[in-house]
């Protein structure tokens, strides 16, 4: 699934802090979503489909 994230625009969290906290971005492309530390973006990332983030997240709301 590795793809070509360069050019992807990144959001943070909104519920990541301002002060150094843990922090998180998301980038969306093709139907994978990549999740990447926002304080270290070179570091790495992690890729998943787009129906697995989704999933991620209404279990999180619920």
């Amino acid at each position: 699934m590795t793809g070509d994230w360069a050019m992807v625009r990144f959001r943070k969290s909104s519920r990541s802090s301002t002060n150094g906290g843990q922090c998180v971005e998301v980038g969306l492309q093709s139907g994978v979503v990549a999740v990447r530390d926002s304080k270290c973006p070179d570091s790495g990332l992690v890729e998943l489909p787009a129906t697995a983030w989704a999933e991620f997240l209404s279990v999180l709301r619920a």
